[in-house]
Order: C-alpha cells, then sequence, then structure tokens
C-alpha cells in the first residue's frame, strides 16, 4: 500500500481525496497548505491528523511515494508560475511520483523550464487530465481500439472554456483515441483579448486544424464562440466533447451524454452523471500512478513528456494565430508569447 500526501487543500483538492474510497493501492497519509483554517477544515473532514503548512516539512517527515499538488498554476495575488518550482522541489526530496493538477503550464517560459526537468528527473511525474479515466470514455476507446468504427478518419473536439483552462483536458482526450500519437503541424486561429492579463493568460478563443503523425486530421475549437454545445447545463466547463469518425462509424462522447454507431450494434445513445463518474475516473487515475511504480511499463497515459507535448500544441496553435503560418511541432516557442498575442489581439 503506497503513501501519499496531498498539498493544497481548496476545492479541487477535495475530488482527489474523495476518490481515495476507490483507490486500492494507495492510503491519504498527510495535508499541507500554507492557510491553517483550510489545512484543519479539511483534514477534519477527511479525517487526516498529519497536516503541514510547509511542504520541505511534510515531504522530509512522511516520505510520501506520491505527492498529489492541488494548485493553482499562479501564486494567487502575484504572477509567480508556481508549477515549475513545486516539482521540482518534490524532484529535488527525491518523491517517487507526482500527480499535478491541469495546466501544466501557462506559457512558454514555465513550459520550457518543465519540459527541462522532464527530461532530468526520476519522479514520475503525472498530469491531472483525468478524463482519459471516465469509465464511459474506456468503454468508448475500447470499441475505437477494437476497430468497431472500423478505419480511423477523423477526430472533431471542442471546449467552450477559453483555451488555457479546458484545452488540457479535450487535448488529452483526443490523444488518448490515438494512443498517444504525437501532433506534427497545425494551423490555428485566436480571438479576444479579455483574459490576456488575467493569471493564466489565454485568448478568448482558438480554432485549429491539426495533422498527427500517424496521419490523422483533427478538428479543434475553444472557447465560448467557438466550442459545441455537450450538455444543457448553463456553466462552459461542462461543454467538452469529443467526436471520432471511423469509416464504419463512430463515437460521441460530451459532458452529460454519450452516442455511438458500430457495425454491431447500430446507434446508441444514454445520458452521463458527470459528477458520479468523475470520483471514479480521478480513483482510476491515482491508482495508475500505483502501477506504474510497481512496472516501468505500465506507463501512464497522461506521464508529464506526453502532457508537455500536448501544451506545446497548444502554444502552436497561440504561434500559428499571430504568424498566419502553418507551424511544425514540436516547437521551440519564443519567450514573450503572451507579449506577443497582447500586441497581435
Amino acid at each position: 500500500m503506497y503513501k501519499t500526501a496531498i498539498l493544497g487543500c481548496r476545492g479541487r483538492a477535495r475530488a482527489h481525496a474523495a476518490a481515495y474510497r476507490f483507490v486500492k493501492g494507495g492510503k491519504l497519509a498527510a495535508i499541507c497548505d500554507m492557510n491553517e483554517e483550510r489545512l484543519n477544515g479539511f483534514g477534519d473532514h477527511f479525517e487526516i491528523s498529519s497536516r503541514y503548512t510547509d511542504l520541505d516539512v511534510m515531504l522530509e517527515k512522511e516520505k510520501p511515494d506520491l505527492l498529489h499538488i492541488v494548485t493553482a498554476p499562479v501564486l494567487r495575488g502575484t504572477n509567480q508560475r508556481i508549477r515549475y518550482p513545486l516539482m521540482k522541489q518534490a524532484s529535488d526530496h527525491g518523491v517517487p511520483a507526482v500527480i499535478v493538477e491541469k495546466p501544466v503550464a501557462v506559457e512558454s517560459e514555465d513550459w520550457k523550464q518543465i519540459a527541462g526537468l522532464a527530461e532530468e528527473t526520476e519522479t514520475k511525474i503525472v498530469v491531472n487530465t483525468q478524463l482519459n479515466f471516465h469509465p464511459k470514455n474506456l468503454e468508448l476507446k475500447r470499441d475505437v481500439a477494437e476497430s468497431r468504427i472500423g478505419e480511423l478518419k477523423f477526430i472533431d473536439a471542442s471546449a467552450r472554456n477559453p483555451p488555457v483552462n479546458q484545452a488540457p483536458h479535450v487535448l488529452q482526450l483526443v490523444s488518448s483515441y490515438i494512443d498517444n500519437s504525437r501532433p506534427v503541424k497545425v494551423l490555428g486561429q485566436i480571438s479576444g483579448n479579455e483574459r490576456l492579463v488575467s493569471d493564466e493568460p489565454s485568448p478568448m478563443n482558438a480554432a485549429a486544424h491539426v495533422l498527427y503523425e500517424n496521419g490523422l486530421h483533427v478538428s479543434l475549437a475553444f472557447g465560448t464562440e467557438m466550442g459545441t454545445l455537450a450538455s444543457e447545463a448553463s456553466g462552459t466547463h461542462v461543454h467538452k466533447r469529443v467526436f471520432v469518425m471511423g469509416s464504419e462509424g463512430f463515437v460521441h462522447w460530451r459532458f452529460s451524454s454519450w452516442e455511438r454507431f458500430t457495425r454491431e450494434g447500430g446507434y446508441e445513445e444514454g445520458p452521463l452523471n458527470y459528477g458520479e463518474q468523475d470520483t471514479i475516473e480521478q480513483g482510476n487515475l491515482t491508482d495508475a500512478v500505483f502501477d506504474w511504480l510497481d512496472d516501468e511499463n505500465s506507463v501512464h497515459p497522461t506521464h508529464l513528456k506526453q502532457s508537455l507535448a500536448e501544451f506545446n500544441l497548444l502554444l502552436g496553435i497561440y504561434y500559428s494565430g499571430i504568424t498566419n503560418k502553418v507551424i511544425e511541432l514540436p516547437f521551440n516557442p519564443p519567450d514573450g508569447l503572451m507579449d506577443l498575442l497582447r500586441e497581435r489581439l
């Protein structure tokens, strides 16, 4: 049984902790947050007595096998990007594995820092794009993998939040349906500057056509004026979806429903309760980390290098929108990319 700890006790961390009722390979043993009131409220709710306000102290005393980094990518009230320093801190302490919340980066500068860390660390770092483990997604992916929709022809995927917010989920969903094939070319368009002065800067809208190394073409759309409606709910974050077209059928996962057409089963559809399945998928993502710790060959599907490739695609969409050129991937994004976006938009 692996020992685990959580850094950051805000709302999203509660989903990580609640999922432990489905986790088979590990037990949550310690928590850390600079805010003692929040720390104690979280600890009381989940009955965790080992509580810390200093990450170094927790890692030194508890020596967890897995650390959940459930913080915002930017330190609140500052412009300080904290994904890289926190992952480096865990790596320096020799933590065997880390789950870090999305987005893995915010802009080109921190993406480069994290890409450098990925090449040198022995810590197994996983990005928490948990939709890969959604039970219905797993079922639909089996349909694709077993050729029940024939030969893959095209994928269309979208979300209605600004790109940096939900694109990591959508891009990982696309990857998961094509065995993590990497993107090689992108032509993108961008619009809207309202979010470019936020802690997580991003155009409001983006659309792209992507070619992957397996030859598949993918259409992407992000933003309130671009993403397709995928739920009856009003919140923009609930409108994530992925549509996979084959030569003899299709599968379509949406936030609150699903549909497919296969040779054997014909047309089928049904509703989804995302809230219930989200806890299960979070538990599945966590257990997959333990599988990787047990076996080097059981590489986690949302491992850091894969997630960095997906975020590099997002940066490529931005740069294509600025330059009006097709961008070859992977590419070395220029420093000051957000400033270029502000100038252009």
